[in-house]
């Protein structure tokens, strides 16, 4: 029998929690300001979307466990260690899905639930079983599944009121998850290419990638002055936004500037996962802290 840590192994615990910061603040940002969303609701909502993520999780390992033998970032995982059998991580995949869309449905709503599932099978079974592997732009488009956590929280709060406000926050980590993944894939591009997985640094070239990097760096900038703009937001927030933004984009000019350095393209990647937490905490601190204005 697998231990429990390998099982949360397959969970993928790092990503799990920053799908659920985007979701959380999703949840709180759906309740006006000086409000706050039930505590239970947000509760009940975190652990659904949780355990539907780290089912989507399971489900990626299983599918890549050929791939990730070969791989130094991945080979260590339950799976290529042979820890946990293919049946045991099914098993465990579906035990963490069924669970989880159970409790959004029974505690949450129905349209977080159905939204929640959707984004499931977008993540598991859209990309990892054929976009990952059919075209270069398999993050651009399976980059969908992994946008929604901040509309699924909404909708758990709000249901659909207001949820054009919950797009724009979707549209953020759309807009960032390609030159966030883009630059992991400059950094480990002879991998992929040996797995013959075709991501874009494999099949258009590093500059290619790079030039992409750059310029979907530049329109994050952009989108993320949506939500200030929009009104969604305050000075706090747009502050943040910039710096942040500007201080990606210059992780993003280095990348494009030192071609032979692909140590940046690993810093790039690293910064990437502390500017989007760091956004999403603007977002939060800067809905209560209106109040005192």
């Amino acid at each position: 029998m697998p231990s429990l840590s390998d099982l949360l192994g397959l969970c993928k615990l790092k990503v799990v929690s920053l799908i659920l910061l985007t979701a959380v603040v999703g949840m709180f940002l759906a309740v006006p300001a000086p409000y706050y969303p039930d505590l239970m609701l947000v509760l009940a909502a975190s652990v659904g979307i949780s355990m539907a993520s780290a089912s989507a999780a399971v489900f990626n390992h299983i599918v890549d466990e050929q791939i990730d033998i070969q791989m130094s970032r991945t080979d260590q995982r339950p799976l290529p260690q042979g820890k946990v059998s293919r049946n045991q991580a099914l098993v465990w995949g579906v035990f963490l899905g069924v669970v989880g869309l159970g409790v959004l449905q029974l505690f949450v709503n129905t349209i977080t639930m159905v939204l929640t599932f959707i984004s499931l099978i977008g993540y598991a079974v859209i990309y990892t079983m054929y976009l990952k592997r059919a075209t270069p732009q398999n993050i651009v488009i399976g980059g969908a599944a992994g946008a929604a956590p901040p509309v699924l929280g909404w909708t758990a709060i709000s249901g659909t009121q207001g949820i054009e406000y919950a797009l724009l926050l979707f549209l953020i980590v759309f807009i960032w998850t390609p030159p966030h993944f883009w630059a992991l894939a400059i950094y480990r591009v002879e991998e992929y290419r040996k797995v013959d997985v075709p991501m874009l640094p494999v099949t258009h070239g590093l500059a290619y990638t790079r030039m992409q990097i750059l310029l979907y760096t530049i329109l994050l900038l952009i989108v993320t002055l949506l939500p200030y703009l929009a009104g969604m937001s305050g000075l706090i927030y747009l502050a943040a936004a910039l710096i942040l933004g500007g201080m990606f984009l210059g992780y993003s000019i280095k990348i494009y500037k030192n071609p032979d350095d692909n140590k940046i393209a690993w810093r790039t990647f690293m910064f990437s996962i502390n500017y989007l937490m760091l956004l999403f905490a603007a977002l939060l601190v800067d809905h209560y802290w209106l109040i005192r204005l």
